[in-house]
């Protein structure tokens, strides 16, 4: 397996695992509380890596982290969670799938990387992959929620591109970035859930189990290894594995709670993966920016994730 294939591999375990949320939500979890679920997703995972790491920003790095984690995490969030309310999950998903769309457009803009045709036209074959997958006849539309769902889609989408323009600063590894960014966005998300949502609901053991998986398998690992592939990958190879998320949930719905998976979901399937392979073909080192935009780092946030089935599937209960 050459260098390339390996990183590719273990960045696309990211949105791998976040298919898993959706099954981990409605089986594990209390209902009717997602904004409680992205604060005990994020930030017991940010403070379990500072602790880990022992190691705090410094310098201009207190900013870049609170911007990152914010984009990646705290507003993604509860616009997806918006979104999510507002429109039937299938049409949220697809909303949220043209997240590579955006990547090409801010990557072209903030790190050089020169749009292609291969690259566009994946980009829209992973879109319409995934709408087979999980767009159900006479689903409705809302403004509000398409707006919710299209800015989600860009603040992953910009949290994806700055996290490749920024790198990390020398000496710091990529488990210490990922602790800053999960610990700035759950402090995003802290207030908002508890003036949504009230106070946290009883929790039971079978719970807490679901919360750990979240915090430890779902999001200290699955974002350490998102953020660490963003720096090796080109920007748009990143984003374009986020189809693998609405697969792997399509796959689990089907195998452990018998959700229907037709003729049709199964080309949907067929079509994304194609795409998301089609995606990794790009050379393994993207061109250089322009000297104006600055230097930035080369050493796992998706979407993402992007990532928007699995999300929307799971605040949707």
């Amino acid at each position: 397996m050459s260098r390339k294939a390996a990183v590719v591999a273990l960045t696309a375990l990211a949105p791998i695992s976040w298919g898993s949320t959706y099954f981990v939500t409605t089986e594990f979890l209390p209902p009717d509380r997602p904004l409680f679920t992205g604060l005990m997703r994020a930030l017991p995972a940010g403070l379990l890596l500072l602790a880990l790491t022992r190691t705090l920003p410094r310098g201009a790095w207190w900013g870049k982290s609170a911007v990152l984690g914010a984009l990646n995490i705290g507003a993604f969030f509860p616009l997806l969670f918006l979104a999510a309310y507002r429109l039937p999950g299938g049409v949220a998903a697809v909303v949220g799938s043209v997240g590579p769309l955006f990547v090409v457009g801010l990557a072209a803009l903030f790190l050089g990387e020169k749009p292609t045709v291969r690259t566009l036209l994946t980009a829209v074959a992973a879109a319409f992959g995934v709408s087979l997958v999980v767009l159900k006849a006479g689903a409705a539309f809302d403004l509000v929620g398409v707006g919710a769902g299209l800015l989600s889609s860009l603040s992953m989408s910009a949290g994806v591109v700055f996290t490749k323009r920024w790198g990390r600063p020398e000496g710091v590894g990529a488990l210490a970035l990922t602790g800053w960014q999960l610990t700035a966005g759950g402090l995003v998300i802290l207030p908002i859930a508890f003036l949504v949502e009230g106070a946290p609901p009883a929790l039971t053991g079978t719970n807490l189990a679901g919360y750990a998986y979240l915090a430890l398998g779902n999001t200290a690992i699955s974002y350490f290894l998102w953020f660490r592939g963003i720096e090796r990958l080109s920007a748009s190879s990143a984003t374009l594995l986020g189809p693998l998320s609405p697969i792997t949930a399509a796959v689990i719905g089907w195998a452990a709670l018998g959700q229907a998976l037709g003729p049709v979901q199964i080309l949907g399937m067929a079509i994304a993966f194609g795409a998301t392979l089609a995606g990794q073909l790009a050379p393994a080192k993207p061109k250089a920016r322009p000297a104006a935009l600055g230097s930035f780092s080369s050493t796992e946030k998706n979407g993402q994730e992007v990532s928007m089935d699995l999300e929307v599937s799971a605040v949707r209960r």
